[in-house]
C-alpha cells in the first residue's frame, strides 16, 4: 500500500510539473510526422493482466507490422523520435499508466504477450506477481539495447536467447529483494544513467 501511494503521488506530481514539457513534446510529435501523439501497445502486467502502455510515438505509422524490436538505427524511427528515444523522453507518458495502477515507478519492465509466452513458467509466475515498472536494474543495464541488437546478425534470436534471460534474472532478483529503499536507489541510478547518455552524445 505504501508503494502504491508513493507511486500515485510521485506520478501525479511528475505529470503536473512536467506538463509544459509534455505539451511541447506532443505538439512536436504531431507536427513532425502523420499519426497520433501517443503510441499504445498491449503489454502484460501483474498476474498476467493485459493493459495498454503509453509512450510518445517515435515511429512511423504501422511500424509494428515490421517487427516489435527496435534495432540499431531503425529506419522506422522519425526525426523527432530519434531525439525522444536518445533522452528517454518517449517513456514519460507511462506516468499515466502508474496513476491508472497498471504500472509502478519501479518494477520489471512490461513485455509484449509474445515474449512473455517464452518465459519459463516458474520465472513468469514470479515476474508477474508484481506490477511492472517504468524502470529497473535491467533497464539501466540495457539502456542502449537497440544499439546492441543492431550489431547482431539475428536480433530476434539474440534478444530471446541472450538478453531476455539476463533481464529475467534481474526481474526475479528484484521481486525477491524489493523494498522502498531499493526503489529509491533504482530511481537514482536511472537518473544518473539517463544523464550519462546526455553527456555521451554531447559534441
Amino acid at each position: 500500500m505504501t508503494k502504491r501511494i508513493f507511486d500515485f503521488v510521485a506520478a501525479l506530481s511528475g505529470l503536473l510539473i512536467l506538463s509544459p514539457i509534455l505539451i511541447l513534446i506532443a505538439a512536436v510529435v504531431k507536427l513532425d510526422s502523420p499519426g497520433p501523439v501517443f503510441f499504445r501497445q498491449e503489454r502484460v502486467g501483474i498476474h498476467g493482466s493485459v493493459f495498454r502502455i503509453y509512450k510518445f510515438r517515435t515511429m512511423t505509422l504501422n511500424a509494428e507490422a515490421k517487427g516489435q524490436l527496435t534495432i540499431g538505427e531503425d529506419e522506422r524511427v522519425t526525426r523527432v523520435g530519434h531525439a525522444l528515444r536518445r533522452f528517454k523522453l518517449d517513456e514519460l507518458p507511462q506516468l499515466i499508466n502508474v496513476i491508472l495502477g497498471d504500472m509502478s515507478l519501479v518494477g520489471p519492465r512490461p513485455e509484449v504477450v509474445r515474449y512473455v509466452a517464452k518465459y519459463p513458467k516458474a520465472l513468469r509466475d514470479a515476474v508477474l506477481s508484481v506490477r511492472p515498472g517504468i524502470t529497473d536494474w535491467a533497464s539501466i543495464e540495457f539502456k542502449e539495447e537497440n544499439a546492441i541488437l543492431g550489431k547482431s546478425h539475428d536480433p530476434e534470436r539474440s534478444y530471446v536467447e541472450t538478453i531476455m534471460p539476463i533481464k529475467l534474472d534481474y526481474y526475479v532478483r528484484y521481486v525477491h529483494e524489493r523494498s522502498f529503499v531499493m526503489d529509491l536507489k533504482i530511481i537514482g541510478h536511472t537518473l544518473l544513467a539517463v544523464a550519462s547518455l546526455h553527456r555521451k552524445r554531447d559534441p
